[in-house]
């Protein structure tokens, strides 16, 4: 008996993916480049700048992985994208229904108004379109194609401690910001707090897979990804220094992280070009 075809990224994921990468571009947009100005330009106001920044950056890392995805042809090598996706919207509309009265509902500015409603609209559809796209995906899959290229050992290491690290940070921050902010190298406030613990739990689950993936090919899209987030969390920090309290250890356990991050991305997306 025939081996079934390998499993193809079915098309309504494939735009799924390309809607997501749009979206979270013009909010990294709103919080990247107008990290100052979120009190008008974005949902909330978030403060200080660079959390704003983080924050953007996070968004803009997340539709490249979105963006390269959706261009995969088949299915094991897209789908490191969507179970942080899925993760991310459905904790971040958790956040802001825990925190409405942060938001801008009442604003007089058309632009807040609109930003705030469209943020929420984003946030509640996302999450049951993209179990939708799931349920159309895992009806058609049927076999992966072989690994062609496992991830050197050390590579796994760093992204396995890398998951656990943002995973436990990330639950902490989001179940009890109060309690954990402090460790952060710069202040947040709890919906702050939240929000970046979404973003880490999310980071969380793409580092997971990525080890259990193990395929320079299947984990292409989320090391791109990482290599833009380290570039701009490094442009962010520059850019916003004065935001961090750089007598605090957590301050350089930071940038220890991100450094790691960068270089051990960049080395396995040289890789990943190198097979194509």
């Amino acid at each position: 008996m025939a081996n079934p075809s390998p499993s193809l990224t079915v098309p309504v994921m494939r735009r799924l993916l390309v809607l997501a990468a749009v979206l979270v571009f013009i909010a990294g947009a709103q919080l990247f480049i107008l990290s100052e100005q979120t009190a008008r330009f974005f949902a909330w106001t978030v403060d200080p700048p660079l959390t704003a920044a983080f924050l953007g950056a996070a968004y803009w890392a997340s539709g490249v992985m979105e963006w390269l995805a959706a261009r995969e042809r088949f299915w094991e090598r897209a789908r490191i994208a969507v179970p942080s996706v899925l993760t991310f919207t459905l904790l971040t509309l958790v956040a802001t229904l825990i925190h409405l009265a942060r938001f801008h509902f009442d604003s007089s500015d058309p632009i807040t108004l609109a930003a705030t409603w469209v943020w929420l609209a984003i946030y509640v559809a996302v999450p049951p379109l993209m179990l939708y796209g799931l349920t159309r995906q895992w009806r058609t899959s049927t076999r992966d194609l072989a690994r062609e290229d496992p991830l050197p050992m050390a590579v796994r290491v760093f992204f396995g401690v890398f998951a656990v690290v943002l995973l436990i940070v990330g639950v902490a921050f989001f179940v009890a910001p109060e309690a954990t902010v402090a460790v952060w190298p710069w202040t947040l406030t709890p919906l702050t707090g939240r929000a970046v613990g979404a973003w880490l739990i999310g980071l969380g689950l793409t580092s997971a897979q990525l080890t259990r993936e193990n395929d320079t090919l299947r984990v292409r899209p989320a090391v791109i990804s990482a290599l833009t987030l380290a570039i701009l969390e490094i442009v962010a920090l520059v850019r916003y220094s004065r935001d961090v309290d750089w007598t605090r250890l957590q301050a350089w356990v930071y940038v220890v992280f991100i450094v790691g991050l960068l270089l051990v991305s960049a080395t396995v997306a040289r890789r990943g070009l190198a097979r194509e």
